[in-house]
C-alpha cells in the first residue's frame, strides 16, 4: 500500500481493504470450522453466504464511518469502534439464523460457530492491519533517532493518557522512553510497553539520556516535590511540562496542544491555602461588597473569589477603563449581571465616591486601589499623596458615615521602615485607618504582603518581555531579593484575614523565604531553553531612586502574634490618636495644591519618622540639606 508522508490513504481505498478483510475472514471462518475440508452442502451455499455477509459488512461500514479514519493516526477508539461494528452486523446474522430456525422452520443461513469464528478474524485482521500501517508510517517518517525522548512522572490514569495523547500526535516525534512513580506497586511494571521506575532513578535517567521533557502528569503534585523535580531538570536543561487539571482538557479528552510549559509561578508557588470558607461564607453571603482598584491584579482577583461566596452584590470601582472593561466581560460569562456593578471613579474624587455610598450601601469595602511603583512614585510624591493618602482617606472616612461593617486594606511590606514615597504613603494610610478603628463602629482591618507574582509592575512580567526580545534582562542589584506571593494566594489570605478580623490589627502573610533576583532570572532564563552568556545576557543598572536591597515585614518596633492560620500573623503595633492623625494629615494633603514636592516628602518624613530615603533625592531631607 502506498504510504505518504503528507497524503492520507483514501476512504474507498481503506472500506475496500476492509472488504476484502471480511471476504478473508469468512472464509477462513469455514476452513477453521470443517477443518479445512469444507463439505459440499456448504460449498454450494457459500457464495450467497459470502454476499450477504459482505453487504452486511459493507452497510455497516459506511454507517459507522470505519473507514473515514486516517490509518497512521489508529488508536484505541478505532479499535473499539471496529468491535462494535462487526459486533453489530454478526449480531444481525445470529438473528436471522434465530427467525430463520424458529419462524420459517429453515436451516441456520451461515452456522454459529462461523458466526463467532469470522467476527473474532474480522476484528483482530482490521485492527492488525491499521496499527501495521501506523507501525510502518513512524518508522519510515520519524525514525527512532530522530524522535524526542521524554519522561511522564506518574503511571496513573493521567499518565496513561497523557502517553496516548503523545502516540495520537504523532507529529510531535516523542517517545516516551520512561514512567516515573511514587507508588511502589507500579515499580518495575509497564504501562503500553514502558517501564515504571522510581523517583530515585530520575536523576540517573536524565543522566544516561538525552532527555528532552519531563512531563508532569499528576493531579495535585507536591509543591515541595514538584520544586525538587524543576530544579533537577533545570540542572540538565531538561525542559519541565505540566499537564492540566481534567476540568480544563477539551470535551474531556486530553491533547497535546494542551500541555504547557512549566513557568516561573509554579516553581515559587507553596502548597495549597487551607482557608475557613465557612467564616469568609459567612462575611461575604448576601452582603454588598465593594472593591477599590478591581481592574487590578489584586482587585481583580478579589472579585473572582468573592463571586464564589454568593454575595448580594460585588461593586467593582476603579479609574482603569480598558482593564474594567475587561473583568466586566470575564464576570458576565460566569455570573449572573445584577450579581456585580461597574463603576468608574477616582477615589480621590470625594463627589464620586459619595454618591457610590448612597447609592449601592457596601457593607464590606476592600480597599485594593493604589499606586504601587516605587519609581513613579518618588517622581510624582503628589500623586502618591492624592491616592494613597487623601483617596484612602475618602473611602475610609464615608465608610464610617455609611455604616460599612469591615474596611479591608491591601498594604505592602514596602511600608515597613519605608526608603521611598510610594512606601512612606502606604504607611500613612495604614496609619490612618488603623486609628480610625479606636473609635467608630466601622472595623478597619490592615493585610500587609510582599511582591505579588504576575501583577501590575512585577519583575516576571518584565523579565518574560525581555526574554522574548532576546534580551539583556535588568536587574538593579545583583544582590537584590524580594518575597513572592502568587495573585490567588495573596488574594486568598486578604479574605481570610479579613474574615477573622476585629479590626486594628495588621495582619501580615508568611512569604517564605525571600528570593535573589537574580536567581529569579536565571531559572526564567533556563525554563525558556536559553543559556545565559550565550542565548541572553543580564545586565545590571543600580538600584533605582527609593528602592530598597531586601524588603522588611516588619518595622524595628514590631512583634508578631500567632493566628489560628499558621501563614497569617498580628504585628504588634503602636497605637495613634485620631485626632493627632487626622490633624498631620489634613495637613499634609492641603500641600497637594503647592505641588513642591520637597514639602510634601518632608512631611511625610515627619508623619513617619522611620522613612528614610534611598538613593533618593530627599535624602537631602534627612540630612538636614533642604
Amino acid at each position: 500500500m502506498f504510504i505518504s508522508k503528507k497524503q492520507n490513504t483514501p476512504s474507498w481505498l481503506v472500506l475496500i481493504i476492509d472488504l476484502i478483510i471480511c471476504f478473508i475472514s469468512i472464509i477462513l471462518a469455514y476452513l477453521l470450522r470443517f477443518n479445512f475440508n469444507i463439505p459440499s452442502v456448504e460449498v454450494k451455499s457459500l457464495p450467497k453466504v459470502v454476499t450477504f455477509l459482505l453487504l452486511v459488512r459493507g452497510i455497516s461500514f459506511l454507517l459507522s464511518n470505519v473507514h473515514l479514519s486516517i490509518l497512521k493516526y489508529t488508536s484505541t477508539k478505532d479499535a473499539v469502534r471496529i468491535f462494535f461494528t462487526i459486533a453489530s452486523g454478526s449480531l444481525l446474522f445470529v438473528l436471522i439464523n434465530f427467525i430463520s430456525f424458529n419462524v420459517f422452520n429453515l436451516s441456520h443461513i451461515i452456522p454459529f460457530s462461523i458466526v463467532v469464528i469470522d467476527f473474532i478474524v474480522s476484528v483482530l485482521a482490521m485492527t492488525a492491519y491499521r496499527l501495521i500501517f501506523k507501525i510502518i508510517y513512524l518508522e519510515m517518517y520519524i525514525p527512532s533517532k530522530a524522535k524526542t525522548n521524554v519522561i511522564i512522572f506518574g503511571a496513573g490514569e493521567s499518565g496513561f493518557i497523557t502517553k496516548r495523547a503523545l502516540d495520537r500526535d504523532a507529529g510531535t516525534r516523542y517517545r516516551v522512553i520512561a514512567f516515573i512513580d511514587e507508588d511502589n506497586k507500579k515499580i518495575g511494571k509497564t504501562v503500553e510497553g514502558t517501564t515504571v521506575y522510581a523517583f530515585e532513578n530520575l536523576e540517573k535517567l536524565l543522566d544516561n539520556n538525552n532527555i528532552a521533557h519531563v512531563i508532569l502528569a499528576v493531579q495535585n503534585l507536591n509543591q515541595l516535590k514538584k520544586k525538587e523535580i524543576i530544579e533537577l531538570c533545570l540542572s540538565y536543561n531538561t525542559k519541565v511540562l505540566n499537564v492540566p487539571p481534567v476540568s480544563k482538557w477539551i470535551n474531556g479528552e486530553l491533547s497535546f496542544k494542551q500541555i504547557k510549559k512549566i513557568n516561573i509561578e509554579d516553581l515559587l508557588e507553596r502548597e495549597v491555602i487551607k482557608l475557613d470558607e465557612k467564616a469568609i461564607r459567612k462575611q461575604i453571603l448576601g452582603r454588598n461588597i465593594l472593591i477599590t482598584g478591581a481592574a487590578g491584579s489584586i482587585g481583580s482577583e478579589l472579585a473572582r473569589q468573592i463571586a464564589k461566596f454568593s454575595p448580594n452584590k460585588i461593586i467593582l470601582l476603579d479609574q482603569a477603563e480598558t482593564p474594567l472593561y475587561h473583568i466586566e466581560l470575564e464576570l458576565s460569562e460566569k455570573h449572573d449581571d445584577t450579581c456585580f456593578e461597574i463603576v468608574m471613579g477616582d477615589i480621590s474624587n470625594n463627589i464620586r465616591m459619595e454618591k457610590l455610598f448612597k447609592t449601592f450601601s457596601p457593607q464590606i469595602v476592600y480597599h485594593a486601589a493604589a499606586y504601587k511603583h516605587v519609581p513613579m512614585m518618588e517622581n510624582n510624591p503628589s500623586e502618591a499623596l492624592l491616592t494613597n493618602i487623601a483617596g484612602t482617606k475618602i473611602i475610609a472616612d464615608l465608610s464610617v458615615k455609611y455604616n460599612v461593617e469591615k474596611f479591608v486594606m491591601v498594604s505592602t511590606d514596602k511600608a515597613v521602615n519605608p526608603t521611598n514615597v510610594m512606601g512612606a504613603s502606604k504607611r500613612i494610610a495604614e496609619i490612618y485607618t488603623q486609628s480610625l478603628n479606636s473609635k467608630k463602629k466601622t472595623k478597619f482591618i490592615t493585610t500587609r504582603f510582599g511582591n505579588v507574582l504576575g501583577s501590575n509592575g512585577s519583575v516576571i512580567p518584565l523579565f518574560r518581555k525581555q526574554i522574548d526580545k532576546g534580551g539583556p534582562i535588568t536587574i538593579t542589584h545583583p544582590d537584590v531579593t524580594r518575597f513572592f506571593m502568587t495573585i490567588p494566594e495573596s488574594c486568598q489570605l486578604v479574605l481570610e484575614a479579613g474574615a477573622m478580623g476585629n479590626g486594628g490589627e495588621i495582619f501580615i502573610f508568611d512569604m517564605g523565604k525571600s528570593v535573589k533576583i537574580v536567581d529569579l532570572a536565571k531559572k526564567m532564563i533556563k525554563l525558556s531553553g536559553l543559556t545565559l552568556g550565550k542565548d541572553i545576557q543580564i545586565a545590571y543598572t543600580g538600584l533605582r531612586p527609593g528602592e530598597k536591597l531586601y524588603e522588611e515585614l516588619l518595622n524595628n518596633k514590631e512583634n508578631t502574634i500567632p493566628t489560628h492560620h499558621p501563614q497569617i500573623m498580628i504585628a504588634k503595633i503602636n497605637d495613634y490618636q485620631l485626632e493627632v492623625v487626622e490633624k498631620e494629615l489634613n495637613e499634609l494633603i492641603n500641600l497637594f495644591s503647592s505641588q513642591n514636592n520637597i514639602e510634601i516628602v518632608r512631611k511625610m518624613k515627619q508623619i513617619v519618622p522611620e522613612f528614610i530615603s534611598n538613593h533618593s533625592e530627599y535624602e537631602k531631607i534627612d540630612l538636614n540639606l533642604i
